[in-house]
């Protein structure tokens, strides 16, 4: 574990540039001397900008936190080196790995910064096509029933869902006959929730319930409350155009690696080569479309609105 550790340490530091620290850097580009090496601003400001959230006023106070991390890092990778543990075969194997990882992503950023924007005409009809995430945005008070079930059970439970008066009468159901279940309760916007079951979700009435077929066995999706809060064109155009943005991206990405693999000799052997071709037709089928039921209405779960996600950006 240790041998691993260090040799995490000594991957990273030779990626962020190490090896560069003894060509002519300027005095004061030097944040500290870690016995004949040095560790450079540079360095530091590399780590910082990969700091998610971090706040203008929060920098200095992570700059040294960064440089004391690699200290610890240059002392871990200098002791790694005079174990000559540079050249241990896993190392070697891991520096590689990491190395066409940064690579490869490299190129793939670079083919993803052909995508285009997304034109004003394009911002309008996206919004306009999507009502339940901006026209007829709605904060959802949710109680989710993940329940354990064998297939043949499935029917009767989704039955006596329906015929419940709210869902403490299935959920006492249940209990009743040993079928295990986790709850959970939320408060979500509309954008926090997935776009492929959105439009269902909205057109749920407060107290209706979904049922959803699971592998496990099933999921019970109850809208207890919700409220209207619209969102405008203008307030939502930064977050459709970065996802309008990197839709595009994605799709680049897509057709280039297709493109990649359809002009490269890809030959699969051993083991790997049986299955290696098999038809599109022998894969998976899609689970089942959840399937909405109506019992009376569910107590509210009483919850914070400062527990709302603001998810694509959208404020309140």
């Amino acid at each position: 574990m240790r041998v691993a550790a260090v040799a995490l340490a000594s991957a990273l530091v030779l990626l962020t540039g190490c090896g560069e620290k003894k060509s002519s850097e300027k005095a004061s580009q030097t944040a500290a001397k870690v016995n004949k090496e040095e560790i450079t601003v540079h360095q530091i400001n590399f780590v910082l900008q990969r700091q998610q959230g971090l706040k203008p006023e929060q920098a200095e106070a992570a700059s040294k936190q960064i440089l004391e991390r690699l200290i610890d890092q240059e002392l871990a990778v200098q002791k790694a080196m005079d174990m000559k543990l540079d050249r241990d075969p896993k190392v070697v194997q891991q520096i590689e790995a990491a190395k066409r990882e940064i690579i490869s992503r490299a190129y793939v950023e670079r083919v993803g910064e052909g995508a285009t924007k997304p034109t004003p005409e394009e911002l309008q009809k996206y919004y306009d096509e999507k009502p339940a995430l901006f026209k007829e945005r709605r904060i959802y008070s949710l109680q989710e029933l993940a329940i354990e079930a064998k297939p043949e059970q499935l029917a009767t439970l989704r039955d006596k869902l329906a015929a419940a008066k709210n869902i403490a009468e299935f959920v006492e159901y249940m209990k009743a006959n040993d079928i295990r279940f986790a709850g959970n309760q939320a408060v979500r916007a509309a954008e926090q929730l997935p776009l492929a079951g959105l439009d269902t979700i909205a057109k749920m009435k407060d107290g209706e319930s979904m049922f959803n077929v699971t592998p496990t066995g099933a999921q019970v999706l109850v809208l207890a409350s919700s409220r209207s809060q619209p969102v405008g064109l203008e307030q939502a155009k930064p977050a459709i155009e970065q996802f309008l943005l990197n839709e595009r991206k994605r799709k680049l990405i897509e057709e280039e690696v297709k493109g990649l693999r359809s002009n490269g000799k890809i030959e699969y052997v051993g083991k790997f080569a049986q299955g290696a071709s098999a038809p599109a037709g022998n894969a998976a089928p899609a689970a089942p479309a959840p399937v909405a039921v109506a019992p009376a209405p569910a107590a509210s779960t009483g919850m914070s609105d400062s527990d709302i996600s603001k998810g694509m950006g959208l404020k309140k």
